[in-house]
C-alpha cells in the first residue's frame, strides 16, 4: 500500500487552496509497490514461426539479480510502467504536482526534427517523483488519452527506465532537460515551482532556454541513495556521445547498443583512449536472440567487469545524431551491469 503524506507544511502558501493529502509519486513495481528505479526492456516483434506479439518485456528493479520476463503486456496499465504512468493520468489536473512529457516524436503531432532526439515523462511535487527516460516513438499518450502503448512501438526493441527522485533532484534535472532541448508535448508547472525550476518553465512555455557550455554533467541521487551521472548534451555539442564524452569520462571501454541504420551508422571507433564498439546482437534470459537492426534501445556497458558502468538513455550512434540534443543516465550498480553485459551476444571490434 502506498504511504500517505499530507503537505500541509510545505505548499500551504504556495497552495492557497489548503493541504493536498495524497500518495507519495514514485517509480511503480510489477505489483504496484514503490520501488527506487526500474528498467523495462520491450522485446522486438518476433518473426516466422516464433511466439511473440511485441508487447512482452523484461523487467529488473532493486529486488532482483537479472531479467525477469513480466506477465503482463507493455501496452497494458498492469505492468510497471502502465502503473507508473498512471499517476500522471489521475491528477495532471492537480494544482499540487508538476509534470512534463516530451519526445521528439510525439502521440498524435507531426514530427520535427529541430529538437533533441530525446523521450521522457516527469511527474513530482515538491517532496518526489518520477523520471522516465525511454526510446519509444508516440509515447507516452497525452494526459486526457489514459495510458496506452502505439503500435508503432511494437515491431523494435525499446528500454525504459524509471528512478525516483526527491524533489532537490528535479532542480538538477530541470537544467539538464535546458542541454537536451525536449520536445514538450504537454506540461504543467504551476508557478510555485518557476523559482526552482526556471529552465522548465521556460520549456513549458514554449521557449528554448540558453546553455552555457554545449554540454553537461550532473550528479543525481535516487530517494534511497543509489548515484546516477546524467550525461547530457546540446545540438551545438557536435560529436559522438558515446565515444567523445561518456566513455573518456568513465574512464573504461564501452560495448554500445543503439538503433543503427546502414546508411547512417557510425563504426566501432578504437581512434581515442577508451573504445567504443558497437554491439550488433542481443541475447535475453530464455535464449531470446535479436539482432541490433531489430532494437531501438539505446544503452551501453563498459567491456570490462572492473569498470561496472551501464548507461541507459535516448541517442543512436549515428552521424546525423551528433547534431542533436540528447543524453544517458549511468550507473555503477552491480545487478544491473550483470544483467545487460550478459545481454550482449556479439560486438564488433575496431
Amino acid at each position: 500500500m502506498l504511504l500517505f503524506l499530507c503537505f500541509c507544511s510545505i505548499i500551504l502558501q504556495a497552495f492557497p487552496l489548503g493541504c493536498v493529502c495524497e500518495p507519495n509519486i514514485s517509480c511503480l513495481n510489477e505489483e504496484g509497490q514503490p520501488v527506487d528505479w526500474f528498467i523495462m526492456y520491450k522485446l522486438p516483434k518476433y518473426k516466422k514461426s516464433e511466439v511473440g506479439s511485441g508487447v512482452e518485456y523484461m523487467y529488473l528493479d532493486p529486488s532482483m539479480l537479472n531479467w525477469q520476463m513480466s506477465p503482463f503486456a507493455v501496452n497494458t496499465s498492469e505492468g510497471a510502467v502502465g502503473r507508473t504512468l498512471s499517476q500522471l493520468y489521475h491528477r495532471y489536473k492537480s494544482n499540487s504536482s508538476a509534470y512534463m512529457l516530451y519526445n521528439d516524436a510525439p502521440p498524435v503531432l507531426k514530427y520535427q526534427n529541430n529538437y533533441g532526439h530525446t523521450k521522457g515523462t516527469l511527474l513530482f511535487n515538491q517532496f518526489q517523483g518520477f523520471w522516465i527516460i525511454h526510446s519509444v516513438p508516440h509515447f507516452p499518450p497525452f494526459p486526457e488519452m489514459g495510458f496506452g502503448y502505439p503500435s508503432t512501438g511494437k515491431l523494435f526493441g525499446q528500454t525504459v527506465h524509471c528512478t525516483t527522485y526527491s524533489y532537490t533532484q528535479f532542480k538538477k534535472i530541470s537544467q539538464q532537460l535546458a542541454y537536451v532541448n525536449p520536445r514538450a508535448y504537454n506540461c504543467s508547472l504551476p508557478a510555485a515551482y518557476h523559482t526552482d525550476m526556471p529552465a522548465m518553465a521556460q520549456i513549458c512555455g514554449g521557449k528554448t532556454p540558453t546553455v552555457v557550455p554545449r554540454r553537461k554533467l550532473e550528479k543525481l541521487e535516487s530517494v534511497q541513495g543509489q548515484t546516477f551521472l546524467s550525461f547530457v548534451k546540446s545540438h551545438s555539442y557536435v560529436d559522438d556521445i558515446y565515444a567523445g564524452w561518456v566513455a573518456q569520462t568513465l574512464r573504461t571501454d564501452l560495448l554500445v547498443e543503439s538503433w543503427q541504420r546502414d546508411n547512417h551508422q557510425l563504426p566501432s571507433n578504437c581512434s581515442l583512449p577508451y573504445h567504443v564498439l558497437n554491439i550488433k546482437r542481443v541475447c535475453l534470459p530464455g535464449n531470446i536472440v535479436f539482432s541490433s537492426y531489430e532494437d531501438h534501445s539505446k544503452w551501453c556497458v563498459s567491456l570490462e567487469f572492473g569498470a561496472q558502468w551501464t548507461c541507459v538513455g535516448d541517442l543512436n550512434r549515428e552521424s546525423a545524431q551528433a547534431f542533436r540534443g540528447g543524453g544517458l543516465i549511468c550507473s555503477q550498480n552491480p545487478a544491473v551491469y550483470k544483467a545487460f553485459h550478459q545481454a550482449v551476444d556479439w560486438f564488433q571490434s575496431c
